[in-house]
């Protein structure tokens, strides 16, 4: 198989969907000649011209906004919002009336859109262009949330999310867009809602998505030199969630952990651990812990921000602690 990155998996994503089908249009703040602020977009404009590739005005409302009408008028939008920061800024027309029209129109109406927008930290960017706010969206009923850990699956996902009929907020992590990996060529779909396992093991589950996929994965072979085996699922969706592949593993381990960017109280671990105890708590032998950012705005300086966000060191020592034994700490993060 071919290497790409995760950014050019994207590219050749969009690029075979607007092939496939000529409903498929891309809208968004400097998607066109500039190639999208993250390039994924780039060349596109020249192979399809601007009438697909729709640079707009710096109106997150109104992008979401004529995407949501474009969709329920039989084109199949991709809306690409700079960062998932500034979704905040549209998230009305997502959670009032993308995630509800369907069900307020019987369904009369769908909202086959695909909203793509980067989310995380890395990048001193400091604490209003570097959150983790895709759980907001998870939260609602109607509405699909996907975040992609590699590039094989950032490539399948969103040619899946193109073609489904529901309203998906697409989230790639800031950091993973020069990762690469191998991507298969053609014609490659991955199903939504399906977790994979992405390391067997035997005496931990660490329980992750997204960018934490890779961290977790090391920490996972830093353990495994120290003789503990985790095993590692990858959600790759939060809504829907795919909690079976997730019990299953608990009830071979007896111990999890979940390991997120995000913060820790409300956040996706605290869903994910209360199901784990409600689902197969008889199978525990340690409490379901969650490793997650630390809850402040996150820090400009280099150093801050990576003390506040996830370390293959954090995970290490937290798993340990586990395995050995000793209880989590309420305030811990």
């Amino acid at each position: 198989m071919p290497e790409l990155t995760y950014r050019e998996a994207l590219r050749e994503a969009l690029r075979e969907e607007m092939q496939r089908d000529d409903r498929v249009i891309l809208m968004g703040e400097e998607v066109g000649s500039f190639g999208g602020s993250y390039k994924v977009s780039q060349g596109l404009v020249e192979e399809f011209g601007d009438r697909r590739i729709i640079d707009t005005p710096i109106a997150e409302e109104g992008i979401i906004g004529a995407g949501i009408g474009a969709a329920m008028t039989g084109l199949r939008p991709v809306c690409e919002i700079m960062t998932i920061n500034f979704l905040l800024v549209g998230i009305d027309q997502l959670v009032n009336n993308a995630a509800k029209i369907p069900y307020m129109f019987n369904g009369h109406a769908r909202v086959p859109l695909v909203v793509r927008t980067p989310s995380g930290a890395g990048h001193q960017l400091s604490c209003q262009h570097s959150q983790v706010l895709e759980v907001w969206c998870a939260y609602v009923p109607g509405m699909y949330v996907v975040a992609p850990g590699t590039p094989a699956d950032a490539k399948g996902m969103l040619k899946t999310a193109i073609r489904d009929d529901n309203p998906i907020l697409f989230v790639e992590n800031v950091l993973l867009y020069n990762e690469s990996g191998e991507v298969p060529a053609g014609e490659h779909l991955v199903p939504l809602g399906q977790a994979v396992v992405r390391r067997k093991g035997s005496d931990v589950t660490l329980v992750t998505y997204s960018r934490m996929v890779g961290v977790t994965l090391q920490a996972a072979e830093r353990l495994a030199g120290d003789g503990i085996d985790a095993e590692v699922v990858d959600l790759r969706s939060l809504r829907p969630l795919d909690i079976e592949t997730v019990l299953g593993s608990v009830r071979k381990t007896n111990r999890a952990a979940f390991v997120e960017e995000g913060w820790r109280s409300y956040g996706v671990g605290a869903e994910i651990a209360a199901q784990i105890q409600e689902l197969a708590f008889d199978d525990l032998d340690h409490p379901v812990e969650r490793i997650a950012g630390k809850e402040v705005p996150l820090p400009y300086a280099t150093n801050l921000e990576a003390a506040a966000t996830p370390s293959v060191d954090g995970i290490v020592e937290r798993v340990t602690g586990m395995v050995e034994g000793r209880r989590p700490v309420a305030a811990s993060a």
